[in-house]
């Protein structure tokens, strides 16, 4: 059974901060450094301080990142700049962002959800997770005892949840109303009437939560739990620490998008380049487009329009160095059932990545896991464009473009216990932190 229950959540003072956007960030791990000094710069009580503080040459046990910003955090709240609410509330939020053009809103609901091991079925991840983040995040929980970003997750709307949550905020002006950056416009309203918090929280009851982004930060959650009821003799069931702050969207909202992880690959043998379409003729359909004789702009255009109108298919695009062909590669039928069937479920086996990862990546171009591992050998863009471009530029050998994973693969392989391979799903645009924050004490 899903917990999900309202909370005082800490909030900004709009009294003390004139203009609300200039305070908030990206989440922590999707930040750039030169974002990250923007973001600093920008103003003294950005939550990046709080979320991903400066590292210094003298950084001690006492005085580091994770102190400092505990230090951030209670002056703040002593200061008045960040006040916490009198009663208890959900946060409704919308962004409302560009996509091919078009104007797309999508709605989350900010919300404490009771924190359960996976194993219980309740919340499910469906991507792998690094020791290494989850013991740098449990120290910052350790040492500020909040939670100052949403974990964005998923459910399965059947109940109206979300119009309920709509029609209650009607006519009323929002509590938060920014633009960002890359120009999204993010809009916050408290939700605290009785009737449709307690509809809200009997609706959730028998859902499914699916981990979308933050799934380190859930298991930090149940880490440090685990450490307060080992630890604290005042640990028990009423703790704030056995629950999580969580962003809640349907998958039904028409504003749900999920965007591919383009990949680009570096260092790539030029051997291996040349051979690789002739290798794969024996995976792969192949078709040719040509940038000589369409043109570079119309020949980009019908490479991208191809790709995605075989989006119900394996059909993956790639664009080699030195060579002036989009290619289309289309997997024949029963070739990773032949090659992996023994190795993995079906769900996993037929998703675009993959296919990419095993059969191309693995398989023809000779990656080892260590290689896969190896941040300096691929990177990663949600935007076709620039994984084209890296390229014609020279900064990658060979980039393969992807369609999007679907919001069913993704449910699908979580309630099946399976995770995906990394960077499977791109949900975009990533909520925002600094909207509402949550304390652990």
């Amino acid at each position: 059974m899903a917990e999900v229950v309202p909370f005082k959540g800490i909030l900004y003072n709009p009294e003390k901060i004139s203009n609300l956007a200039d305070v908030v960030a990206p989440p922590y791990d999707v930040i750039s450094q030169e974002e990250h000094k923007a973001l600093h710069n920008r103003h003294p009580n950005n939550i990046v301080r709080l979320i991903l503080g400066e590292k210094t040459e003298e950084d001690t046990k006492e005085n580091n990142p994770h102190t400092r910003a505990a230090g951030y955090f209670n002056d703040w709240i002593s200061e008045d700049i960040l006040s916490r609410d009198d009663s208890n509330a959900f946060y409704l939020t919308s962004v409302e962002f560009e996509l091919e053009k078009k104007k797309v809103t999508r709605f989350g609901l900010i919300a404490l959800v009771g924190i359960v091991p996976f194993d219980e079925g309740i919340v499910l991840p469906h991507e792998k997770t690094f020791s290494k983040v989850k013991s740098e995040r449990l120290e910052l929980f350790k040492i500020c005892k909040a939670n100052f970003s949403p974990i964005f997750s998923l459910y399965s709307d059947t109940g109206n949840i979300l119009k309920t949550l709509i029609d209650s905020i009607s006519g009323k002006q929002p509590d938060m109303d920014i633009e960002s950056d890359k120009g999204e416009k993010h809009m916050m309203w408290r939700i605290s009437d009785p009737d449709v918090r307690d509809f809200v929280s009997n609706a959730m009851e028998n859902k499914k939560l699916y981990i979308a982004d933050g799934h380190h930060r859930y298991e930090t959650s149940l880490n440090y739990r685990k450490f307060l009821s080992e630890t604290d003799p005042a640990f028990n069931e009423e703790h704030p620490a056995n629950y999580v702050m969580m962003y809640l969207c349907s998958m039904e909202d028409p504003g749900m998008v999920v965007l591919p992880a383009h990949r680009m690959l570096h260092d790539i043998p030029d051997s291996k380049l040349e051979m690789f379409i002739e290798n794969a003729k024996e995976y792969f359909d192949i078709s040719e487009i040509s940038l000589i004789d369409m043109g570079p702009e119309k020949a980009r255009s019908d490479f991208i329009s191809s790709l995605r109108s075989n989006s119900d298919k394996n059909t993956i695009g790639v664009y080699i160095k030195n060579r002036k062909i989009f290619y289309i590669i289309s997997l024949k039928p029963g070739i990773m059932e032949m090659k992996y069937a023994d190795e993995m479920p079906e769900s996993l086996l037929m998703l675009d990545v993959t296919v990419l990862t095993r059969l191309c990546m693995m398989d023809i171009l000779g990656f080892d896991q260590a290689m896969l591992d190896n941040e300096k050998l691929i990177s990663y863009s949600s935007v076709d464009s620039h994984a084209i471009d890296a390229v014609d530029s020279g900064k990658c050998d060979i980039a393969f473009i992807l369609n999007s994973t679907k919001i069913e693969q993704v449910k699908n392989i979580a309630e099946q216990g399976q995770v995906m391979p990394r960077k499977t799903t791109y949900f975009y645009p990533k909520a925002i932190t600094g909207q509402v924050m949550n304390t652990l004490e």
